[in-house]
């Protein structure tokens, strides 16, 4: 056997192989050609338009929301600044609490003493 003669077997097998595969396809594209392709293509019609239909109402719903999130922007920056003041106040509450206590455990001398002395102040 030459290498001719094997080059020409495999290129007689791969045409086979080719010609098999084109009669596969013939059929496949004649039982589409009947009524498949038609419902195929409206039905991605369908969907194109539900999908163009989708996306216009979702424009409008976004240039109606552009002003309500502004102002839901601002009541968050707003509900910031709002924690932190009261942050400070419940860290000034537990001083004068703690200083009220730290007075009571001293008894009146104390008191008297700190009040004369911010009276001098």
């Amino acid at each position: 056997m030459s290498f001719a003669f094997l080059a020409n077997v495999v290129t007689a097998i791969l045409c086979v192989a080719v010609i098999v595969q084109s009669v596969r396809m013939m059929r496949s594209l004649k039982e589409l050609r009947g009524g498949a392709i038609l419902e195929v293509v409206q039905s991605l019609d369908r969907s194109t338009a539900q999908a163009r239909q989708v996306l216009s109402e979702l424009r409008v719903a976004l240039a109606d929301c552009g002003p309500a999130a502004r102002t839901l922007n601002s009541g968050k920056a707003i509900a910031d600044e709002l924690s932190v003041m009261i942050g400070l106040a419940d860290a000034s509450a537990d001083r004068l609490t703690s200083a009220a206590d730290a007075a009571r455990h001293r008894g009146p001398d104390a008191a008297d003493a700190a009040r004369r002395a911010g009276e001098r102040a």
